[in-house]
């Protein structure tokens, strides 16, 4: 059975090779993104160095109704160093959606934000048509993260690259510059992000924490997360905080420092709706420190029916993610 630390340091050489890629903008230049002091990571081979911590704009943030505070928020978050903002192409509310809404601050600061969102049709012609929107929602003329949203199964990851597909416009994008990077999102089946890594040249992974199987007595290298990072993809957590709506007791900070101590997720991406849940959360990025082994095993053993899956929304037919 191949140990977790074995596995680390197998894995090793293909994340240090990444990180000395440098990050440029469009222009050539050295990185125009400023941390303000928060710790960071290289995002897989992206070669971006990306905060610990992105800033989810989705139902929590869109559960803002004032357009005016929550903008806000994003300008504070930004000012104090969150400058990868999270979004999608179907992520709103009734009067807004969240891409509108970034777009009014987007417009002054774009080149020192990492802007993700995302496209969920499959088939090309519809993708091209909501990339096209998207770009006019954000007011930019590039993005710098691009994901298919939403892998539901093998089959759905295996259908990616077929003519007439999504890949094929994600690809053309990517080699005119409008899309810098190329990813995928996905929260019920490990299986499929696993075959989505396999299959392609994706750069970039936003999965949910439940699929990080905890069961170390199995070949986790076999497994999405740790696949996907030996193949060198930077990984994004998703659903970090979701475990406190079916385990009682569970404190978000905690959560939060749990996920950050993990292997491999280079981003832990936290929706917030208000300027003191942003503001505490600023302050664990800032002073974080790994949590002891003990800590994370005594975690590790609250959340088993998280592991299993028990109550999951998200894991149930026809969820849709980050709708207000």
């Amino acid at each position: 059975m191949t140990t977790r630390r074995e596995f680390i340091k197998a894995t090793a050489a293909a994340t240090a090779a990444a990180a000395l890629i440098p990050t440029i903008n469009c222009k050539g230049l050295s990185s125009p993104f400023d941390a303000k002091g928060l710790p960071t990571r290289t995002l897989g081979k992206t070669g971006v160095k990306v905060p610990r911590m992105g800033i989810g704009l989705g139902s929590r943030w869109m559960g803002e109704t004032n357009d005016d505070k929550a903008l806000e928020i994003l300008e504070y978050a930004f000012n104090n160093g969150l400058y990868y903002w999270d979004t999608a192409a179907n992520y709103g509310n009734e009067q807004i959606s969240s891409e509108e809404r970034i777009g009014r601050l987007l417009k002054t600061r774009r080149e020192n934000v990492f802007q993700v969102t995302k496209v969920f049709e499959r088939e090309a012609d519809k993708a091209k048509e909501s990339i096209e929107r998207s770009l006019k929602r954000l007011q930019t003329d590039y993005i710098d993260l691009l994901h298919v949203h939403s892998i539901e199964s093998v089959e759905d990851a295996e259908s990616l690259g077929n003519k007439g597909r999504v890949l094929e416009v994600l690809h053309q994008y990517r080699d005119e510059g409008i899309v810098r990077h190329i990813g995928f999102t996905g929260h019920g089946s490990a299986e499929g992000m696993k075959r989505a890594a396999e299959l392609y040249d994706f750069e970039a992974m936003m999965i949910a924490l439940n699929h990080n199987v905890a069961d170390r007595t199995e070949k986790f290298e076999e497994y999405a997360v740790p696949f996907a990072a030996k193949k060198g993809l930077g990984i994004i957590a998703m659903k970090v905080i979701r475990p406190r709506e079916t385990i009682e007791g569970l404190d978000p900070h905690d959560l939060i420092r749990y996920a950050m101590s993990l292997d491999y997720f280079s981003v832990i991406n936290i929706g917030m709706d208000n300027m003191e849940v942003l503001k505490e959360n600023l302050d664990m990025v800032r002073n974080f420190e790994p949590l002891p082994e003990s800590r994370m095993e005594e975690i590790r053993l609250a959340l088993t029916p998280f592991w299993h899956h028990k109550n999951l929304a998200w894991m149930k037919p026809g969820y849709k993610d980050g709708i207000a």
